[in-house]
């Protein structure tokens, strides 16, 4: 597509160069115009017009989704892998807006948590000379080199999700504020805790991948409350973000600090739904009528229900409908624009009526929105 494009506008360049020379060769032979100007002022006015017309038809070119002969524009994404509904969910929304349909065609490869095949995807579509790749970076390091062959390769990047921390080699990133989520997971608490008569907090933490923005940011940002009120974290986890994970690191917590804790903190809400099975089998009773406050991050359907069935206490969106935004800066390459470099996804913090408190993050006041049927049917 890049070189198709390249062509369109050469060609238009060349037929306003070939116009004007047509122009300026019949000036000298033509009769003088005296009803109105002279055939030198006639001739230059066509020539401006002209000119106009083939810089209007060359801005169309770029701003179009699909070349004039209908080829499709190249994306290679490189996502995560399978392990979560979010992550589902975020696949299926690229699928969904790069689609044929709509102008493109989406070479996807699903890395399977796998940050060496992910690197290895990036440089095949590199190899593939796609127009544009869409990275959702397992970890947040080692990225510098094969961004920086990107550039070489005149490919554009586009980051969603998680963030690149060692590179700045990218067109944009969206997604979502990870540590916002883990301040709003603790500001909740506190307030929710206070409304409760809850004095002392034990909290158990089942962490995402290792090294994912999203496990940093979660966890800096709990952390920092828990520090902030004197709290106790007695341990912290990784679930690697899955069901299985989960459960495991939850049943090693029930028979390490049983009768220790009263929060279990989970970085989605997969490993909340593990978690929730480790607890049933050791006979540990969770929710808002529980003896142990079940927090998670997500919010996609299941977790959804899982706050109306009474067994999640709260659960804080990540928002994986990232496609339609990325759409939009591909869209302002396209037209020779600059797009924002960062762009952060709506999200909202979910509860039951009983569970809804208020609170503020640094002194912004914060909305949370209780589970209904019908907020359930419109979720991801």
């Amino acid at each position: 597509m890049k070189k198709r494009l390249l062509g369109a506008l050469i060609s238009s360049a060349m037929v306003a160069s070939l116009l004007a020379g047509c122009s300026s060769s019949n000036s000298g032979t033509t009769e003088p115009v005296t009803d109105g100007g002279t055939e030198t002022e006639q001739t230059t006015e066509e020539t401006a017009d002209t000119a106009a017309t083939v810089e209007e038809a060359a801005q169309e070119v770029a701003e179009n989704t699909e070349s004039a002969d209908g080829e499709l524009i190249d994306i290679g994404f490189a996502q995560v892998g399978h392990e979560s509904d979010w992550r589902t969910a975020s696949t299926k929304s690229c699928q969904d807006v790069f689609s044929e349909a709509n102008g493109y065609n989406l070479s996807f490869v699903d890395c399977d948590n796998d940050s060496a095949a992910q690197l290895e995807a990036v440089r095949s579509f590199i190899e593939q000379d796609v127009d544009y790749i869409i990275i959702d970076p397992i970890v947040s390091t080692g990225w510098d080199t094969v961004l920086t062959e990107c550039e070489d390769a005149g490919i554009p990047v586009i980051v969603i999700d998680r963030t690149i921390d060692d590179s700045d080699k990218y067109a944009a990133w969206v997604g979502s504020d990870f540590k916002q989520e883990g301040l709003a997971a603790g500001e909740w608490l506190k307030a929710y805790a206070d409304s409760k008569g809850i004095t002392e907090i034990n909290a158990l933490v089942i962490s995402g991948t290792t090294g994912a923005s999203a496990q940093i940011g979660r966890s800096d940002g709990f952390k920092e409350v828990a520090d902030s009120y004197g709290w106790t974290i007695l341990d912290e986890q990784s679930g690697d973000f899955t069901e299985d994970g989960g459960q495991e690191v939850m049943e090693s917590y029930c028979k390490s600090y049983e009768g220790k804790f009263n929060v279990v903190v989970c970085q989605n809400d997969n490993e909340a739904f593990g978690a929730m099975t480790a607890m049933d089998n050791a006979g540990v009773t969770y929710g808002p009528d529980g003896d142990v406050i079940l927090i998670s991050f997500d919010a996609c359907t299941a977790g959804l229900e899982e706050v109306k069935a009474r067994k999640i206490t709260a659960d804080f969106e990540c928002n994986p409908l990232a496609a339609p935004t990325v759409e939009e800066v591909i869209k302002t390459l396209q037209s020779g624009g600059t797009p924002e470099t960062e762009v952060y996804m709506p999200e909202h913090w979910y509860a039951l009526s009983d569970a809804i408190v208020e609170f503020s993050i640094n002194g912004e006041a914060q909305e949370m929105t209780e589970v209904t049927d019908e907020v359930i049917e419109a979720q991801y």
